[in-house]
């Protein structure tokens, strides 16, 4: 059925695309009107049931949320900050308490006190801050944090050159055999930044190899991990290097369209990408024909609307195409059969950032940089519990230990965990920061997962059982509902967790590890299958602090 919907979907492709219909529509009143539902449906040629389901699954979309006008970051750094609650207080002065709703993660995890309203971010403000931006006081969204590097030769946060000596290189590269470029790329041995740490080459290359009369390169531009805020750095401060990266891989390809897929979170980053691709066009960089290299290629921005698990390359193409965000079964591999049914390559954005530095000194010397199966750098982002919160650049390999201490300068008050990679990434005690260094292979031989590097610090003071049930909570509520292991298991999970601490009740050890396996092995993706890793982690190194909620075996 799904694959149907795709086809109907794709007969108006990315000009007039179905998602974005959606999205229009509700930015009106809050939510898509029934009659207005029903008639995409019919325009597009697919039942009722597909609009509505869409409809009602996204933040920003669904009708329970239509009265809202803030969105407060229920992320873990804001909530481990502990500033949300006094937020919330004071929106209340001017917003009734159901105007007030919540989203998870605004990137703004180097300052918190994080909420969106009326189309823009605000983060660490005063309260006479926050009096003037409900009375509608402009320019007071951005925000600013340090942004370094260890690295003589930086490749991500180097000084941006001059626009047009910048894509010349691109136009050199046109001229190059796009076998040779894909060796730059096998050569560099680059892997994805995204979290799972896929090669790329391996991805280019099966999409290469498929024939198709139609082929598309997606920037997965959904970062929604609570301590990220690299991919938000790049798309407004860089976003050259990210097009500049698709553009490539559709030459490598043979894909005409690009397509980025932005979070709707990230208003900010929306304009500054549109705003660069209208650049690119002034250039003449765009369209049939680039300079006369035979090669065609445009670009589409599509705005999310709330959804942590479209950062799930397959959930993104359903958005994408208008349906429900459900994690789809593979094979076939999106390379195969992605968007609308045609060969896709989707990378993440500090992945395709990597690309211009590779393309002119070559895939060797990126891979010089680094260490064993893990070359090039990495964007690390530190939250508001450092002494200097920030994002830095730093080559694989780099110590962690010389993260926290030499690039963070410490932490601000006493920490004893670093949950790194996201809510479904692992949960590192304090005492291994000296064992680790920044790369796949060394997180992956000590239990952990590197992931995208945003580093949440966990207080000494807040209850790990606390912690681990935000953990269920948080995954319970952002599952697509495909399959019950995750959508199920996750609500399981926090409901043992809340009852042990607020009941005379026990967690039996077997229980809890049997629904661990169950999400691990029986999940479609990453959300559900990730999400024991860090639960694991916590019961392995905290299990004085949690006994007293387990039954003793």
């Amino acid at each position: 059925m799904s694959d149907n919907v795709s086809a109907l979907s794709g007969r108006k492709g990315l000009d007039r695309n179905l998602f974005e219909e959606l999205v229009k529509e509700g930015k009106k009143n809050g939510t898509p009107e029934p009659e207005v539902l029903r008639q995409i449906a019919k325009d597009f040629l697919i039942g009722d049931s597909i609009t509505y389901g869409a409809s009602t699954f996204y933040d920003f979309l669904k009708p329970e949320n239509k009265q809202i006008k803030a969105y407060i970051c229920n992320g873990s750094v804001c909530m481990l900050a502990g500033t949300q609650e006094n937020l919330k207080t004071k929106l209340l002065e001017h917003l009734g308490e159901e105007e007030i709703g919540h989203m998870c993660c605004l990137g703004r995890c180097h300052e918190n006190g994080s909420f969106y309203y009326r189309g823009e971010n605000y983060s660490g403000k005063s309260d006479s801050e926050i009096d003037e931006i409900m009375q509608g006081s402009a320019g007071k969204n951005k925000d600013q944090y340090f942004v370094g590097t260890n690295m003589a030769e930086p490749i991500l946060t180097a000084p941006f050159p001059d626009l047009q000596e910048f894509y010349a290189r691109l136009i050199k590269a046109f001229s190059r055999d796009p076998e040779k470029l894909l060796q730059e790329i096998k050569d560099s041995e680059v892997r994805g930044r995204g979290g799972a740490g896929f090669k790329m080459s391996f991805k280019l290359e099966s999409c290469k190899n498929t024939p198709s009369d139609q082929k598309f390169i997606v920037c997965n531009a959904d970062e929604g991990d609570p301590g990220a805020y690299s991919d938000r750095y790049l798309m407004e401060e860089r976003p050259h290097l990210v097009l500049f990266g698709m553009m490539v891989n559709g030459f490598i390809t043979g894909a005409s369209r690009g397509v980025l897929y932005i979070r709707g979170e990230y208003p900010e980053s929306v304009s500054a990408v549109n705003l660069a691709i209208a650049e690119l066009e002034e250039l003449g960089l765009l369209g049939d024909n680039i300079k006369g290299s035979g090669f065609d290629f445009r670009f589409k921005v599509i705005e999310g609307a709330g959804a942590y698990v479209c950062g799930e390359e397959t959930a993104l193409l359903s958005s994408i195409e208008g349906q429900p965000p459900h994690v789809r079964v593979r094979p076939p591999y999106p390379t195969q059969e992605g968007l609308f049914n045609k060969p896709t390559v989707v990378n993440n954005v500090e992945t395709l950032a990597c690309i211009p530095y590779i393309i002119n000194n070559s895939g060797k010397v990126y891979a010089g940089i680094g260490t064993g199966k893990s070359s090039g750098s990495k964007l690390v982002c530190l939250d508001s519990f450092f002494n200097r919160p920030g994002m830095y650049e730093v080559a694989m390999g780099t110590t962690l230990k010389e993260v926290v201490n030499e690039l963070g300068q410490g932490f601000k008050q006493p920490i004893k965990a670093l949950h790194i990679g996201g809510p479904l990434g692992g949960i590192v005690p304090v005492h291994k920061i000296p064992d680790l260094t920044l790369d796949f292979e060394s997180f992956a031989e000590n239990g952990f997962l590197l992931g995208h590097a945003g580093v949440v610090s966990i207080p000494e003071n807040f209850p790990m059982i606390k912690y681990l049930e935000h953990l269920f909570e948080f995954t319970a509520a952002e599952s697509c509902g495909k399959c019950v292991p995750c959508s199920i298991g996750s609500v399981r999970g926090m409901e043992m967790l809340v009852k042990a601490q607020h009941e005379d009740y026990q967690i039996d050890r077997k229980l809890m590890d049997d629904l661990l396996e169950t999400l691990e092995v029986g999940s479609l993706c990453a959300l559900g299958g990730g999400l024991p890793l860090g639960i694991k982690n916590a019961l392995q190194y905290f299990e004085n602090e949690l006994k007293p909620y387990f039954i003793k075996n």
